[in-house]
């Protein structure tokens, strides 16, 4: 903690485990003998004083509350006491507090110590995914209806919303912060390097008065549980691509991360002038086909949630998850029955669309304006195409492309363009099983097939990048789908397809299942602009806000206004906006704002046969796609 304080940092105490009975860990090491359960708790806190007074340059305690610390959830006296330690230290230390199962009364444990209290949920469960803050929750993480507190343990029963997201946790004129912390769930090996997302961050951390968000570098969790092996942690098998420092290679990431999360509109040369003394000339398309290529994966892990889990579900060097047969074996555990493709929930359900639900619109002829796969498979595209023409670019203009720097880049960004377009054609492959699956169209299952085997291409293609260049055991874990290489990857794939092709019948000519088909086929369409909308600057609770929407062309259109209190607990609402002079107008009622909490809302258009939403993504999906109001300031 002094050589912390020394270079001008912060240093947080991390204390994971308060847990003095180790029934199912036989090898857990430096035991303590002789606790009771009358003793625990006042032996951690006189630990956690004599900690603190010996290391004077601790700022700052960050507990895990939760069941997996050890202590049973609910265990208000415990924290008590082990708070108490920090008062005896004589000093201001920050309480930092994991948000898995919170609830009000822990948080006012904590408070009654007089010290600055902050509550630390996950950004996007364990992953990272595009900047803003979901508008919804899985329904996996929803606590069970109809039950009160108590019923359950907090943090898989009545509180079980805060496991993934924000929670309730972000009410006006609360008395703690709330730091957003992002695990290192979705990139792990591959260099990352996007300012608008780093920028999209920066800006969107402080969501609604929050502290701001801590990001756990990407090789945080290399070696975990035994799994390390002898190189260091970059696992290149070519020993020559090591850096000096295996953090070294991460540089431009830090540099882009660091500077945009504390100033989003810092000045760019703060990380081009590293791509300038690495590539020289090529350097103007170093940047962009970074960029590009580190988008894939943020917006991978946000359409396609398959385990909130970073232990499980590892998008970078992705283990297959069947669109056919639900009985293949896999690690996805925590998404709907069947556990296929099709079924997978976004880590926003109420913006994205699943692949199954999509393709039954098609069929039945509804429409939505939430993103589609085949939308998600377009931008993801659109970002795998810019990552390969840059990338060419900066091949063709690099003047040493032996150096180490450049074949690490180069190889990077192939991988992630490749993994782009991989998933693009396996979004595609899955909505049209999905049609076929539903009306027996011979068409739907080739044309599926013929997606399909284009994402097998697309991942033999980043698999043999990778080969020579990444060792054959990267590892994070001792499970299988947390090591390995990305040609591990390919038998699944394989087998998926295989499946696929045994389902084979003559083409069906039924209308409506010709119709959705050449939706599936079709691109997406931008949706029309014209739109135009400025929101209240506050609301006062127990007052109507009124919201106007203002459009170019009014005529033929109808808008819903979807709005929701700022509390991931609740479900959104819908009202349909009344029209008149291409404004349309809706009120949300008084009884709704009277609430602690700020709004969040957005509109949905529908005009025949299309649907979208407002705001929505920019170009860059860096930006917050609703709309949100505060609370008037108290006078």
């Amino acid at each position: 903690s002094d050589e912390t304080a020394a270079r001008g940092l912060d240093f947080q105490l991390g204390l994971w485990t308060h847990a003095w009975q180790w029934v199912d860990s036989p090898r857990v090491n430096y035991v303590i003998e002789g606790l009771t359960p009358d003793t625990h708790a006042p032996y951690c806190r006189d630990a956690l004083t004599a900690v603190l007074k010996a290391c004077p340059a601790i700022r700052g305690g960050t507990f895990r509350i939760h069941g997996e610390s050890g202590i049973p959830e609910g265990s208000y006296e415990f924290w008590k006491t082990l708070f108490d330690g920090i008062v005896r230290s004589g000093r201001k230390i920050e309480i930092d507090m994991h948000a898995k199962g919170m609830d009000q009364k822990t948080i006012d444990v904590a408070l009654a110590t007089g010290m600055p209290v902050n509550v630390s949920p996950k950004y996007w469960a364990e992953h990272m995914g595009l900047p803003y803050h979901q508008a919804e929750i899985r329904a996996l993480e929803r606590p069970p209806e109809r039950k009160v507190e108590g019923t359950f343990t907090l943090s898989s029963g009545s509180r079980r919303f805060l496991r993934y997201g924000y929670g309730d946790l972000l009410k006006e004129g609360r008395r703690y912060g709330v730091l957003h912390r992002i695990w290192p769930g979705t990139q792990r090996v591959l260099l990352w390097g996007d300012p608008a997302m780093a920028a999209g961050y920066g800006r969107l951390a402080s969501f609604c008065g929050s502290a701001g968000v801590e990001w756990q570098e990407p090789l945080s969790f290399k070696g975990r549980m035994g799994s390390g092996r002898p190189g260091g942690r970059c696992g290149y098998a070519d020993a020559s691509l090591n850096p000096k420092y295996d953090w070294e290679k991460f540089l431009y990431t830090y540099r882009v991360w660091g500077r945009s999360l504390y100033n989003p509109d810092t000045d760019p040369d703060g990380w081009r002038r590293q791509l300038r003394t690495d590539f020289g000339a090529a350097a103007a398309h170093a940047e962009p086909a970074l960029a590009n290529a580190s988008r894939v994966l943020l917006l991978v892990t946000t359409a396609h949630g398959l385990s909130g889990s970073n232990n499980r579900y590892w998008p970078e060097m992705y283990t297959n998850m069947p669109i056919v047969d639900a009985g293949r074996k896999h690690p996805y555990t925590d998404t709907p029955e069947p556990r296929r493709f099709g079924t997978v929930s976004s880590f926003d359900p109420q913006l994205f669309f699943r692949i199954d639900d999509f393709a039954d619109a098609l069929l039945d002829g509804t429409r939505s304006g939430r993103y589609s796969p085949l939308q998600v498979a377009q931008w993801l595209e659109e970002f795998a195409g810019g990552a390969a023409k840059h990338l060419a670019r900066f091949e063709s203009q690099a003047s040493n492309k032996r150096s180490p720097e450049f074949r690490r880049f180069a190889t990077d960004v192939a991988i992630q363009s490749g993994l782009g377009r991989f998933f693009a054609w396996k979004l595609r492959a899955g909505v049209l099983w999905r049609l076929h699956d539903r009306t027996g169209d011979g068409a739907a299952l080739e044309e599926a097939l013929k997606a399909y085997r284009a994402a097998r291409t697309a991942w033999a293609e980043l698999a043999d990048r990778g080969k020579g260049v990444y060792a054959a055991d990267i590892t994070y874990g001792r499970e299988p789908y947390l090591r390995g290489h990305w040609l591990d990857r390919l038998p699944a794939i394989d087998e998926d397809i295989a499946d696929m092709e045994k389902q084979r019948t003559p083409a069906s000519s039924a209308e409506h299942a010709q119709a959705a088909l050449r939706r599936a086929l079709a691109r997406p369409q931008a949706p029309p602009g014209g739109a135009r909308h400025t929101a209240p600057a506050h609301f006062r609770p127990g007052e109507p806000l009124a919201i106007e929407l203002s459009l170019e062309k009014g005529d033929g259109r109808e808008v819903l206004l979807h709005y929701r209190h700022v509390n991931q607990a609740e479900r959104w609402r819908s009202e349909r906006m009344t029209p008149g002079d291409n404004r349309y107008r809706a009120e949300i009622a008084s009884a709704y704002t009277n609430s602690p909490y700020p709004l969040q809302y957005y509109f949905e258009l529908h005009q025949g046969d299309a649907a979208w939403l407002y705001p929505g993504f920019d170009t860059n999906l860096a930006n917050l796609p609703y709309f949100v109001v505060r609370q008037a300031a108290s006078a």
